[in-house]
């Protein structure tokens, strides 16, 4: 009795074995695959001249790439500078280039000159998405953040707020700058020349669209000292620019030029940027 016991237990225990799952399959005489891993058998003479068989090839099966990556915290520290299509002397420029003193002359292009190499473009992206349209290589790529100008102006102008004007100060300022932020929603089509791999070339282009969300002239003088004065100063409330990214290896460059006016009225100036894109991707 216990010896059919024992060879019952002993046979149940074996049917158990058999019945679980087996990650190792043959999906041929010469290729066996074990989950993720191919190896692959080739016959070889041995030493007596007989076949033999020889493991030659381990192979790792390549993951799909995803249909949708996405990167975070992506920044983007350029130069700025403007289109300058303002009729000075006009009307419409007087009604905001304002003279305060008598016998001032009309403004000029010159009084809104800016400094080129402070004038600056700060981006902060906290997100972008890419979704694969074509195989990886044609993308769709979109996402969310911040666009950040500082135009930095040579002569000694301040703007005036309620009504919104600039006029000519008669402070020497060691800075004076005019700070704008846009929330923005980027959309652009993507290439890529080595989807799935690094060190390739790609590109975008697209346009991205703004929201003003902050905007202010802060000064330095010896007279004030530090003054920010907080306004839209009758600027676009809406953004719309082109944009456009080249990446090669790690390195990746972009560069912007908004369709839209600076200004809602007075001036016609078109910002413009280029400069280094800090991004995985």
């Amino acid at each position: 009795m216990t010896r059919m016991t024992m060879l019952s237990a002993a046979l149940l225990v074996a049917m158990a074995g058999l019945a679980q799952k087996d990650t190792t399959t043959t999906t041929g005489s010469d290729t066996i695959r074990i989950g993720g891993m191919i190896i692959i058998k080739k016959k070889g003479s041995g030493d007596n001249g007989t076949n033999q068989n020889k493991t030659v090839t381990i192979q790792r099966k390549s993951k799909k790439p995803s249909n949708v990556s996405t990167n975070y915290g992506i920044l983007d520290i350029g130069f700025a500078n403007v289109r300058d299509e303002t009729v000075y002397g006009s009307a419409e420029a007087n009604g905001y280039l304002r003279t305060t003193r008598p016998g001032e002359p009309d403004f000029t292009s010159d009084d809104l000159k800016l400094k080129t190499g402070k004038t600056s473009n700060i981006n902060f992206w906290l997100f972008m998405q890419r979704l694969n349209i074509t195989k990886g290589v044609l993308n769709l790529k979109y996402g969310l953040g911040v666009e950040m100008f500082n135009f930095r102006y040579e002569n000694n102008i301040s703007y005036h707020r309620n009504p919104s004007y600039i006029f000519r100060d008669s402070i020497a300022f060691s800075k004076n700058k005019l700070y704008v932020g846009y929330a923005s929603v980027p959309f652009m089509l993507n290439v890529n020349t080595r989807p799935g791999k690094k060190g390739g070339l790609s590109f975008s282009a697209g346009v991205t669209a703004g929201y003003l969300i902050g905007s202010r002239n802060k000064q330095i003088s010896g007279e004030r000292g530090k003054d920010k004065l907080k306004g839209d100063f009758d600027l676009e409330k809406f953004r719309l620019a082109y944009i456009g990214e080249l990446g090669l290896g790690p390195v990746r460059l972009f560069g912007s030029y908004s369709t839209t006016a600076l200004h809602e009225k007075g001036l016609k100036q078109y910002p413009y940027s280029f400069g280094i894109r800090l991004s995985n991707w």
